[in-house]
């Protein structure tokens, strides 16, 4: 029960002015409980200024101002008056609960920074931030609503900051928060935040373009006021009742324009425009005719959100006509109800629980993509990694397209056909074997464009390959891919650390079945290992000698002297297996395995010159054979003499070209005038496969010589 708050004249002149506004919308007994959290919060914050001078407990009224003016609940009102308490004064996630219940004081920890946690870098620091921040969005989209508040005023007040302070978090909301609030289709936070960060980052630039705007938007005063009483006399010609206003573009949206078409400012002539605002959408269309009729549309700069709303829930409709006057004129219709998401987004008639409303609302598609985030954080290593990959998906210059059920689809630009098989579901993308683009194969690496009906074809031979990663643009996409290929790589390293220690346990006349379980444990426990797939990864790697290993788990039994199960080599072990750089072996090679420390089972060539250093460590040697069927190209180093001629890297390149080979590296280690030597690395699949290369090479007129470099 919240006791009486202090009387009204003990408060200071802002909290008044927040009361009167939180009145406006708010039943009196919810004004009591913000009241009482500024109560609170002014004891804990007691003392504490902020570099401006002024008490601190004035920036989280502050932030509860610009919530109050999105017309907030009062949780989330209480809960920035609260924001910084449990960071920067003695109050207790527990004190605040018991005075103001778990929903207000779980708000309050979403939006506590972790500075008191120990982090290598700031860059860290900032990227395990960011992830707590976004988990505690899934949990309640409130927690961004206050965040933003919070970096939007603290923007409002960076002037007292130095320099560098001043750069580094303009560049942190340009880069992060600014994108969010776009994200989650807060217009008027999102261009606020945008401006402001513009200004500190690059205050000559931001002020020569707003003296810039000025001047024109005073030139034009005139021709301006005729086109919006020409458009709103228009309007009511045809019937449509409305509102138009202008809209002046913000210096850093017209810098953002200038930089992306390289423009010049006197090039970006469309830094003013109109917005309709009707009151239903069959009134939309029939304004976009009228305004049509007025003036002649300009061809491909017309768009509709109302009928593909952007992935922020964004609804209008625009376009841009061809004035008499010479300017562009860029319009925006839409209804009241649009007009309010398109400003306040997913906080736009908040009510808690709001998933419950239209699936094309903001709220709904917020929440949708705080759960991809989520599915993605769950496969990321770590934080610097999950906040690049967000960060990429911030910028959402979105496509849509089609399932073939009619489903709309949105992708970032540059999103290819794999990212829309990751888009359905991680196991649709992880086993997607071909793609028809308004059924017609297409590569998996194709770019889509807007409109186009894609179809997923799936098969469970199919998986995820390290080649997926060179062409998908999504977080997810990527995320998903890491992860299928760290979970094989260690089930690869799993299984030959196990292959090692059964072979050296044969060799003393038993296997891993035979020996009893509490020698295992007891040796996983001795190694300091958390489960047995660490013993066998570290065999693996050459961290423990399966040889040493087997010798302590059956001490009783003797070497014998029967030959080894050969160690078969097929191409498809990942990281567990790693082929020398120093004779690079391939298929139809005999061939010999060394464990390295660090890196496992190296394959050589057994002619190679490095094995007769090696074999004098026969613990660490190995038999392996190559499986009858191998995958995948293998490198092969050859070294080609050819005549000095112009031409002659073109000549040889086509060559190889046409022997299905890729060429990995080339190097002219010496020349004269008459004679080149050229070293090439290149791909083959094998010994077969490596003959017929040089054996077209040779049939080149410049190739005088081509052998295989040994080591």
């Amino acid at each position: 029960m919240i006791r009486n708050v202090l009387a009204t004249s003990s408060f200071p002149e802002s909290v008044l002015e927040l009361r009167d506004l939180l009145n406006t919308y708010l039943e009196p007994d919810r004004v009591a409980v913000i009241l009482r959290a500024f109560e609170v919060g002014a004891r804990a914050h007691e003392g504490q200024t902020r570099k401006t001078g002024e008490p601190y407990i004035m920036h989280p009224v502050a932030v509860a101002r610009i919530l109050a003016n999105l017309r907030m609940d009062h949780q989330s009102v209480a809960a920035a008056i609260l924001h910084d308490t449990i960071e920067d004064t003695p109050l207790t996630k527990g004190e605040i609960a018991d005075q103001f219940g778990d929903e207000i004081a779980a708000l309050v920890d979403g939006v506590t920074k972790l500075d008191k946690m120990k982090f290598r870098t700031r860059h860290e620091a900032d990227a395990e931030s960011f992830r707590k921040m976004l988990l505690a969005m899934s949990r309640d989209l409130r927690v961004i609503f206050i965040k933003l508040a919070d970096r939007l005023h603290n923007m409002r007040t960076l002037g007292s900051m130095s320099p560098d302070s001043r750069r580094r978090i303009a560049r942190e909301t340009l880069d992060i928060y600014a994108p969010i609030a776009d994200r989650l289709g807060m217009n008027t936070l999102k261009s606020e935040l945008e401006d402001l960060g513009f200004a500190h980052r690059h205050p000559w630039r931001h002020r020569t373009i707003a003296e810039h705007v000025q001047e024109v938007t005073g030139d034009r005063r005139e021709v301006i006021e005729t086109i919006r009483k020409a458009l709103k006399r228009k309007m009511s010609e045809v019937g449509v009742p409305c509102r138009v206003l202008g809209r002046e573009k913000t210096p850093y949206s017209i810098y953002r324009k200038m930089q992306s078409r390289d423009l010049s400012f006197s090039e970006v002539t469309d830094v003013y425009g109109f917005r309709v605002i009707t009151h239903s959408e069959p009134h939309c269309y029939m304004a976009l005719g009228a305004a049509h009729a007025l003036h002649q549309p300009k061809p491909g700069r017309f768009k509709d959100y109302i009928a593909l709303p952007k992935a922020n829930g964004y609804q209008s409709l625009h376009t841009v006509l061809s004035s008499p006057y010479g300017l562009p004129v860029e319009i925006q219709i839409r209804t009241e109800e649009m007009d309010i998401t398109a400003e306040k987004g997913a906080a736009a008639h908040w009510q808690y629980k709001s998933g419950e409303s239209s699936s094309v609302s903001a709220q709904v598609r917020a929440r949708e993509w705080l759960m991809q985030l989520v599915d993605v954080q769950r496969h990321t290593g770590d934080s610097m990694e999950f906040l690049d990959g967000a960060k990429s998906d911030l910028f959402p210059d979105d496509i849509f397209v089609f399932t073939p059920k009619g489903k709309i689809i949105d992708l970032r630009r540059n999103a290819t056909a794999l990212d829309f098989a990751y888009a359905i579901h991680t196991d649709v993308g992880n086993h997607t074997s071909a793609i028809l683009v308004d059924k017609v194969e297409v590569p998996l690496s194709t770019h889509l464009a807007h409109g186009q009906t894609v179809e997923v074809v799936t098969s469970a031979d199919a998986h995820p390959v390290p080649e997926w990663l060179d062409f998908v643009a999504t977080a997810k996409a990527r995320t998903a891919i890491r992860h299928y290929i760290r979970s094989l790589e260690q089930k690869d390293t799993v299984a030959l650390g196990m292959h090692l220690l059964e072979t050296a346990l044969n060799a003393r006349g038993t296997s891993v079945t035979d020996v009893p379980q509490n020698l295992i444990d007891g040796l996983v426990a001795d190694n300091h290992f958390e489960r047995h797939e660490d013993l066998y990864t570290n065999l693996a790697l050459g961290n423990l000698l399966a040889g040493v290993v087997a010798a302590k788990l059956a001490p009783d039994s003797t070497s014998t002297d029967g030959a080894a199960e050969a160690l078969t080599i097929a191409g498809l072990e990942g990281s567990a297996v790693e082929f020398a750089a120093c004779c690079y072996p391939v298929p139809g090679d005999p061939i010999v395995g060394f464990v390295s420390a660090g890196k496992g089972v190296v394959v050589h060539r057994a002619n190679c010159r490095n094995m007769r250093e090696l074999r004098k460590h026969p613990d660490r040697c190995l038999v392996v054979q190559w499986a009858p069927l191998t995958h995948g190209m293998y490198r092969v180093a050859l070294r080609l003499v050819t005549r000095n001629v112009p031409g002659v890297l073109a000549s040889l390149t086509a060559t190889l070209n046409e022997a299905g080979t890729n060429i990995e590296r080339v190097e002219q280690p010496e020349s004269n005038p008459e004679t080149a030597t050229l070293n090439f690395t290149i791909s083959v699949e094998d010994r077969d496969h490596m003959a017929r290369v040089m054996r077209r090479l040779r049939r080149n007129r410049n190739v005088l010589k081509v052998s295989r470099i040994i080591a």
